[in-house]
């Protein structure tokens, strides 16, 4: 194609305030720059993680970092400055409020930032917002422990809605630290609201996510757990949020104690596994009627999988290693994607059930994530005595999803992390296990399920999936 004189493109040019121009027999559209504005490079708008929060995750250009661990021919695995904890660091006792923080996601006013949490259905991706939690859950332990040590997230206990949403609105985030007793741990308890207007406070009804993330410190150098600030609790409040992060950390070893890895099942699970083995006796059995129905999916036909390479762009605070926000979207994602392929059916999320962060993920390995329906909820079969809803219109989908690392060249595989997500979707389907390893999977998500069950039963808000249908989010 020919370029045009001069002249001519003086002639495209249109009046002030004018937005299109006639070029041949078509109208070519010219933007306004009032649109958007024009940048030598792009704006610091990221796939979630608002600006605010990325600057206090990103301190340094990726390559003054990388530049500086070839000059120094550090340890990729190595923290930015691998100095010891000093030995007259204060452990003082703080307040809560000395590590609240929040942020409001301007989602109504500003297009353009919205534009970075829809998905096509017009609906806020949730695992965007997971990944500001797990940014804010930082900012809020360094603003308790101080920089002097690396801070990491162990685990996310619980992440749940509370309220649905029903509008795209403004979102404050906010937090704090809520338990910690002076050794290496601690809970940061956060929300994500409808962003109140100014002068007011948010209201209950107005939460639409409370979560709990749990969070270690380590020696930067040694890579040891060290002691941080316990907390001073006064206010009833105080005393209500320390003592629901001290029954936390109890249920935490009490599971431990009790996972199956350690112990064989109880009685009652080990009458559901031999109950599961005569149906599929009965499915099979050529003298018998009974046929594995349509509704019905052997859970190894679940699975999903990916491999991806960890980019720089996605980084901690210490350059080398994997932001755990980003892993949250990552299997948040997978986990959404592998329910609705299960139920050809929209999943609505329901909750994050407790998960861990086993390993860190180093920049530039490779990160293979592995998603299976492990339980739907009512059951297949019912623990004996029990009754089981098998007409019912909606079932709860957990999904599980287990992420191991290697390097690029394919050495030795170290596991990460698992991560447990429970969807609502609008459909009688069930998962039937039917190997020893997929029974041992199976009844760890019904524990988890149960445990959830109750615990939202006890505090009186759990979300029906008819509210949950008018939900804009995931």
């Amino acid at each position: 194609m020919g370029s045009l004189p001069r002249t001519a493109l003086r002639h495209l040019k249109p009046a002030r305030g004018c937005r299109c121009s006639q070029f041949g027999p078509r109208s070519i559209v010219i933007p306004s720059v009032r649109d958007r504005s024009f940048h030598s490079s792009s704006p610091q708008r990221t796939d979630g993680v608002f600006r605010a929060l990325t600057e206090q995750r990103v301190r340094t250009p990726w390559i003054e970092a990388f530049r500086r661990q070839q000059k120094e021919q550090k340890d990729p695995s190595a923290a930015e400055e691998p100095q010891e904890v000093p030995k007259d660091r204060q452990l003082t006792p703080k307040r809560m409020n000395e590590s609240y923080s929040s942020v409001v996601l301007p989602l109504a006013q500003d297009p353009w930032l919205l534009d970075t949490y829809l998905n096509s259905s017009g609906h806020i991706r949730l695992g965007t917002i997971f990944m500001d939690l797990d940014a804010l859950s930082g900012i809020i332990a360094y603003k308790h422990t101080g920089d002097d040590v690396t801070t990491v997230t162990a685990s996310c206990d619980r992440i749940t809605i509370k309220h649905p949403l029903t509008e795209i609105c403004d979102l404050e985030l906010s937090g704090k630290v809520t338990y910690a007793t002076g050794r290496s741990s601690l809970e940061i308890s956060m929300q994500v609201a409808r962003a109140p207007e100014a002068g007011k406070n948010t209201t209950d009804v107005d939460v639409l996510i409370d979560c709990t993330f749990t969070m270690v410190s380590l020696d930067p150098a040694t890579k040891k757990p060290v002691n941080v600030n316990p907390l001073v609790v006064e206010t009833p409040e105080e005393k209500q949020l320390f003592a629901l992060g001290e029954r936390n950390s109890k249920m935490r070893k009490e599971r431990n104690k009790t996972a199956l890895i350690k112990h064989t099942p109880n009685d009652l699970e080990s009458d559901l596994i031999h109950a599961f083995w005569q149906k599929q006796l009965q499915y099979h059995d050529p003298y018998d009627d009974l046929r594995k129905p349509d509704n019905v999916h052997f859970m190894d036909t679940t699975r999903l999988q990916t491999a991806t390479i960890m980019q720089p762009q996605n980084r901690n605070r210490h350059h080398f290693m994997i932001f755990g926000g980003f892993l949250l979207k990552q299997t948040f994602e997978l986990a959404f994607t592998a329910a609705a392929a299960f139920a050809h059916a929209k999943p609505t999320f329901v909750s994050l059930d407790p998960s861990t962060f086993q390993n860190p993920v180093p920049v530039g390995s490779i990160l293979y994530l592995t998603a299976t329906v492990v339980y739907t909820d009512p059951p297949l079969i019912g623990p004996p005595g029990e009754e089981v809803d098998a007409e019912s219109k909606y079932t709860r989908i957990q999904v599980r999803v287990e992420s191991k690392v290697r390097d690029v060249e394919h050495g030795k595989s170290n596991p990460t992390g698992q991560f447990n997500y429970t969807f609502t979707v609008e459909k009688n389907i069930r998962v039937m296990p039917r190997t020893y390893q997929e029974f041992m999977m199976y009844l760890d998500a019904r524990r988890r399920a149960e445990d959830v069950k109750q615990s939202l039963q006890e505090e009186g808000r759990e979300v029906t999936p008819k509210m949950a249908e008018k939900s804009v989010t995931e």
